[in-house]
């Protein structure tokens, strides 16, 4: 499993001889509704009152308290109202300096608040979300990736006018395709991808830091924007190249996230997981959001 977010018990594949491994799991609900029947007998009574459950509309997940697809694609698009409204904010930030005095660089501020706040909370959401699932947290974290998205924006858009717009659609494109295609059935997780794209990610993580660290200290050239992305292969940007793949990685692993919240509803996880699946997609998109801001950006460089 590549996303983080969805390293909790919930979401993973339950052994049916076991018990849920979270509070209120299928496994007890079912034995204690077994036990009830089993000391009640099926009397007249018992009998009606069956059919009028089975006659009745089925129960959503508020009646429930179970997550459900649905829910989640509600929670998670609260989640991402958010972040828009505080990139907003992040780009009025950015570029408040630069309108008032020309001369003045854009304001990194913003976009290190939301990376590093949001890096931190991400964390701390990993790790407590196991024991219980806090939305004020997540909410939280949507706000400081929306300060991030934002400020980052605003800064390529000043270098690049109009990628903003490119990006957003190209990712919405990747975002919807993946969507489609896992609905329809056509394309699913499997063990092997997951182990060749996890591989592949780590070496990417490798990379990232390897080229972080070469540009702070000043090893490769002031010329290379991108550093070692703005090498070339035979004419073409090593950063194309490697965005390409990196493109892919973000869907597949989108495949996973919807995997994942798929396996959660089955495993009937409670509600409030919800918002873990809605943080676990986000943390995604930003992902894939980033990656081809900055394909678009070597391109047009």
């Amino acid at each position: 499993m590549s996303n983080f977010a969805f390293n909790n018990p919930a979401f993973k594949q339950q052994d049916p001889r076991n018990v849920a491994t979270y509070p209120g799991g299928p496994q007890a609900a079912a034995g204690a509704q077994a036990a009830s029947v089993q000391h009640a007998g099926m009397d007249a009574a018992a009998n009606a009152q069956l059919e009028g459950m089975y006659a009745a509309p089925p129960a959503g997940a508020i009646e429930t308290d179970r997550m459900s697809v649905e829910d989640t694609v509600w929670k998670t698009a609260g989640l991402f109202a958010i972040l828009l409204v505080t990139a907003v904010v992040g780009w009025i930030w950015t570029l408040g300096g630069v309108r008032a005095d020309p001369s003045a660089g854009v304001s990194m501020l913003p976009w290190m608040i939301g990376a590093l706040g949001g890096f931190v909370l991400a964390m701390v959401i990993t790790f407590t979300s196991r024991k219980k699932v806090r939305p004020a947290l997540i909410f939280a974290y949507a706000a400081l990736e929306g300060l991030f998205v934002g400020g980052i924006s605003a800064f390529f858009e000043m270098m690049w006018p109009g990628i903003v717009m490119q990006a957003t659609l190209a990712t919405l494109s990747v975002v919807g395709v993946t969507l489609a295609l896992f609905a329809s059935g056509k394309i699913r997780a499997s063990k092997k991808m997951t182990k060749i794209v996890m591989i592949a990610m780590v070496g990417y993580l490798v990379f990232s830091v390897l080229n972080l660290i070469l540009m702070w200290t000043g090893v490769l050239p002031a010329g290379q924007a991108f550093g070692l992305y703005s090498a070339t292969i035979m004419g073409i940007p090593l950063g194309l190249i490697i965005g390409v793949l990196v493109v892919f990685m973000a869907a597949y692993s989108l495949v996973l996230d919807f995997d994942q919240i798929q396996q959660g509803v089955r495993n009937g996880a409670p509600r409030q997981y919800g918002w873990l699946g809605g943080f676990g997609i986000m943390v995604t998109v930003v992902w894939l959001y980033v990656e081809i801001l900055r394909i678009i950006a070597i391109v047009r460089n």
